[in-house]
């Protein structure tokens, strides 16, 4: 899959402003929720998020204080994380591929994370004693690049939104927990400014949905969280490309190429990913599976993405710059 970047219609140079209000943000995904906002291949938006559980702030201000919530009648209707949503891309239609460009991501002043223990099941392997619980509140240097707590602990950002995606074309609403083929609460850390996301599209007009800010997280997620936190500007280019499909989500970012998988079963979704990886190499460089598989096995990383989504995510990292292939599918004599 050698995407291009021609979109199908003439990008614009303007940007478009989405705004933040309650009508413009959900907490569910559903293909029949109106669009806020209706854009062509090409363009270029600007997005502010809160933070996923619908905090935001009216101006930067330390440790929280002040915090403004929506409304308690919104986050009872919305269970999920909030996302602005969804953006209807004109032309859209269901077996093209939607890019998703990354261009900038700015955090807000704030964050929290956390851990305790829980009897999920992922919750129970974490070790904790019953009633274990501990709360970081994080002050967010955007100009250093560095998050600070309340305990002096210092961790350098890498923001990025956790949730990219799409709707099933299915009635009614759905959670916006687990990842799907077509996007959602991915909670990939390497979908920082400068990543291209390449997702299948699932309806028509795409109705895609951004939010889930984080300031820096690990893979894997472990806790539950990452330093949650509202992303004060999230800068990006929508383009389809209308003759290309995929299986299931993939990127081009700083780290190296990417392809995911998700499964309940954590096999299972590395499988998925691996083979997610295979394919795309097959396509890039004209190769044999078997050839794809044997460069993987000294060319690509498996990531565990996150567990703690209902289903498990796995990324195959592709390292480009340590690998260099060949043409000939003949061993040199």
């Amino acid at each position: 899959m050698n995407l291009p970047r021609t979109p199908l219609d003439s990008p614009s140079e303007e940007r478009i402003s989405v705004p933040l209000t309650e009508s413009s943000c959900a907490g569910f995904f559903s293909r029949a929720r109106t669009p806020i906002v209706q854009v062509h291949s090409g363009d270029r938006l600007r997005l502010r998020t809160p933070e996923a559980n619908w905090f935001v702030h009216e101006q930067p201000r330390p440790l929280c204080e002040d915090q403004l919530v929506m409304s308690s009648a919104r986050q009872r209707e919305d269970a999920g994380h909030c996302m602005v949503g969804p953006i209807e891309i004109v032309g859209a239609e269901p077996g093209m591929v939607l890019e998703v460009e990354l261009e900038d991501v700015v955090p807000g002043s704030w964050g929290w994370s956390g851990a305790s223990q829980n009897d999920r099941s992922w919750g129970r392997k974490l070790g904790l004693d019953e009633g274990s619980v501990l709360s970081q509140f994080w002050e967010i240097d955007v100009d250093d690049g560095i998050a600070r707590n309340q305990f002096g602990d210092e961790v350098r950002i890498r923001p990025f939104p956790g949730l990219i995606g799409m709707p099933p074309d299915l009635p009614g609403r759905h959670s916006t927990i687990p990842p799907r083929n077509f996007g959602g609460n991915l909670d990939c850390r390497e979908l920082v400014a400068g990543s291209r996301l390449f997702l299948p599209v699932s309806v028509p007009g795409a109705l895609l949905s951004v939010g889930d800010g984080h300031a820096a997280q690990g893979d894997g997620e472990v806790s539950g969280v990452a330093i949650e936190c509202p992303l004060e500007r999230v800068d990006l280019r929508v383009t389809l490309h209308e003759h290309t499909t995929i299986p299931a989500p993939r990127a081009i970012t700083p780290a190296g190429r990417i392809a995911f998988g998700f499964h309940t079963s954590l096999d299972e979704a590395w499988a998925r990913a691996l083979d997610n990886m295979v394919l795309w190499m097959m396509d890039l460089y004209s190769i044999s599976r078997v050839r794809a598989v044997a460069l993987a096995s000294i060319g690509v990383d498996l990531r565990v993405t996150q567990v703690v989504n209902q289903v498990a995510g796995v990324h195959a990292l592709l390292r480009e710059n340590d690998l260099s292939v060949g043409h000939s599918e003949a061993p040199s004599d």
